[in-house]
């Protein structure tokens, strides 16, 4: 059985964490299937990715009983699971595609990095999310530190963190951790009904979406002001943007992948 499966419909591409007997709990083996199942999408014609996870819990955190396997080599393992994981969460940030996750159950610790570090996050009735690192004397992982505060603010983030507050669905979405909050036996259908309609539009505009608002942090107004004048001017003068009007103008869909 594979750690994580990727499968592959109408352009939207699951990957579902697939431990479920342990929660999807985070080791070596899933953090490197999870790289390269992210990594493995780039330059396809994927048009949006759900992430989710196997069974009752989109992911626990990272394996605390591999952990302790490890012994004195846990320093070193920790590293090597932190490094994987995160070189599947930037080449997710790197798609074109927008990725969904959809989370059920427990999303705590890398868990909930993961689910945050998605542009749009589903949260089932029974999803629970907690931060959970200090609670085993860990720092965060799984680029929570960059994306938490910029989601809920510097001042909640820090409070998630040291806190470690179990947040039920609605309180996530308050907070703008979640985008929806759906019941349990919907959460698949719906993550998939979005999927497709993101898998249906514009690729690069989406792709532009994602980069223009990861950038916005490290730019100033008047850099920003210039990359979004940039980023237009190519998207209309390349094939996208043309069809783009042109369907609009002749009352038709567009056809953005021929």
């Amino acid at each position: 059985m594979s750690a994580v499966d990727v499968s592959v419909s109408d352009r939207v591409a699951t990957i579902t964490l697939n431990r479920p007997e342990a929660g999807n709990a985070l080791n070596l083996e899933v953090a490197t299937a999870l790289a390269e199942a992210a990594e493995g999408l780039r330059g396809s014609d994927i048009g949006a990715v759900i992430l989710t996870g196997a069974g009752k819990s989109f992911c626990v955190g990272g394996d605390l009983n591999w952990m302790r396997e490890m012994g004195d080599e846990v320093r070193d393992a920790v590293l090597r699971l932190a490094t994987k994981f995160h070189a599947g969460i930037e080449a997710l940030a790197a798609l074109d595609a927008p990725v969904i996750s959809a989370v059920r159950g427990a999303a705590a610790g890398g868990g909930m990095s993961l689910a945050i570090a998605a542009d749009i996050v589903l949260a089932s009735e029974t999803a629970r999310f907690t931060m959970a690192y200090t609670a085993i004397g860990f720092s965060p992982d799984g680029g929570s530190t960059w994306t938490l505060p910029r989601l809920v603010g510097p001042r909640k983030a820090a409070e998630l963190m040291l806190l470690n507050e179990r947040l039920e669905p609605e309180a996530a979405r308050s907070l703008g951790l979640a985008n929806r909050v759906v019941a349990d036996d919907v959460l698949d259908a719906e993550a998939q009904t979005l999927a497709r309609k993101l898998a249906a539009g514009p690729p690069a505009a989406h792709g532009s979406v994602k980069r223009l608002l990861r950038d916005t942090w490290t730019r100033s107004l008047h850099e920003q002001l210039a990359e979004e004048a940039r980023t237009i001017a190519d998207l209309a003068g390349g094939r996208p943007g043309r069809e783009g009007v042109a369907a609009f103008l002749e009352k038709r869909a567009p056809d953005w992948n021929s």
